[in-house]
Order: structure tokens, then sequence, then C-alpha cells
């Protein structure tokens, strides 16, 4: 009867061992997963970056308007503190070059008279194509 059940058993093959990459898959979705949500955040967080400085600049810009040149000589620090701040592009660099030695003249003098029509005129200039280009 031994005999038998040896006989019958040398039918049933053994055991296939199937590959299992599951680990492998998991870990790798895991790992793109990480990668799209960092890229998402870097993307979203950019574009919030890039519109800040936007914003900083229209708030520079605001301020540049505001200024009334009734005291002269915090008008011409206001002036050039806030257009320095501007003067970001290769054309507003120029402007203030030019701009900034006309408002050095008010800033450190005691007494200081009211703006000349020059430095006015520079100054809008300046107001005028930063306002284009913010």
């Amino acid at each position: 009867m031994d005999n038998n059940i040896t006989e019958q058993l040398k039918d049933i093959k053994p055991l296939l061992e199937i590959p299992d990459n599951s680990y492998y898959m998991y870990w790798g979705l895991i790992i793109f997963t990480s990668i799209i949500v960092v890229g998402t955040l870097f993307f979203i967080g950019k574009k919030l970056w890039d519109n800040r400085k936007e914003n900083l600049a229209k708030g520079y810009l605001i301020k540049l308007k505001e200024i009334e040149w009734k005291d002269t000589k915090k008008s011409a620090y206001e002036a050039t503190y806030y257009a320095r701040l501007l003067a970001t592009d290769e054309r507003r660099e120029k402007l203030f070059e030019q701009l900034e030695p006309l408002l050095e003249q008010y800033k450190y003098k005691k007494e200081v008279e009211s703006i000349d029509e020059e430095t006015r005129k520079r100054f809008n200039l300046f107001v005028q194509v930063t306002d284009e280009s913010v």
C-alpha cells in the first residue's frame, strides 16, 4: 500500500516560484508620487514667489507715486530708496544712475530749497518707465 501512494504522488509537480515584484513596484510608486508632489510644490512655490516680487514692485511704485515734494530732503531720501529697489533691469538702472546725482544735492544739506524742474522731469520719467514695465 505504501508503494501505491508513492506512485500516485509522482504525478504531482513541485510548486513553481512566481517572481514577486510587488515590493519594487510599491517603492517605485512611492518615489514616483514623491517626485510629482515635490515638483508640483516647487512650481507652485516659484509662482507664488514671483507674484510676491511683482506685488512688492507694485507697492514700491505706489510709494514713489505718493511722494509729495513738500519736504524736499525727506522726499529725496524716499525717492532714492524706492527707485533703487525698482531699478532691476538695464533701462531703469540707467535712468536711476541719471536720477541719483540729482537727488543727492537735496539729501545731505541742512537747509534745502524746493526741487528743481530737471530733477522732477527725471523723476517723473523714471516713474513712467517703471509703471510701464511693472
